[in-house]
């Protein structure tokens, strides 16, 4: 019982660790939804944290199999993770920022797109791509255990990514125009601080 407890605990402690950064964008998020003016709706408030917690499930496991059989070739890619998740983020933050600047957000359709599909997939893959190293922490675990860990994390991050997403939507109004440009500034700052991490 204590291990189980012990390994809950631990699996749930990396969730936090791991989901600030998709925290920080989903409030990114939330602010520039609020700022346009939409309503965010709940099936796309579902579809935000959901995203971030798949990526957060996935990319564990990805480390963990490439630990397992294909170590060699993880670590030859490894020091490339900071400069991926760096590029990705510099990329959707100026986008927002060029949209906020740029002042022409007329319709609710072009706000949704700021939370598209295709977003929301390189939001995802940039702020979960550094848990690929969590791979390494849970090399010897058996597959039930990196399943059950990768689990834990993904619920975790859900439920952050869920709070940091009304807060940006709370807070969106209040800062009017000036949210989308806040956004991008949070997603930028967090690319530069997973590459310096990473780097550094």
């Amino acid at each position: 019982m204590d291990s189980l407890a012990s390994f809950i605990i631990t699996s749930a402690a990396l969730g936090v660790g791991l989901a600030m950064d998709a925290f920080s964008v989903s409030v990114a998020n939330g602010l520039k939804y609020s700022g346009s003016g939409s309503e965010l709706d709940r099936t796309r408030l579902g579809r935000v944290p959901l995203c971030f917690a798949f990526f957060q499930f996935i990319m564990p496991l990805i480390g963990w199999f490439c630990v397992r059989m294909i170590v060699e070739a993880f670590n030859a890619f490894r020091p490339f993770i900071p400069w991926i998740a760096l590029l990705l983020l510099l990329f959707i933050g100026g986008q927002m920022i060029f949209e906020s600047l740029k002042g022409d957000i007329e319709e609710k359709e072009e706000a949704h797109a700021g939370l598209g599909f295709g977003a929301l997939m390189i939001q995802g893959i940039a702020t979960s791509i550094d848990a690929l190293s969590v791979g390494f922490t849970i090399a010897d675990y058996h597959t039930g255990q990196a399943l059950g860990a990768s689990a834990i994390i993904a619920v975790v991050t859900y439920f952050i990514c869920v709070i940091g997403l009304k807060a940006g939507t709370r807070l969106g109004p209040k800062l009017a125009g000036k949210a989308g440009l806040l956004g991008g500034t949070i997603l930028i700052l967090i690319g530069i601080k997973v590459f310096i991490e990473g780097v550094f």
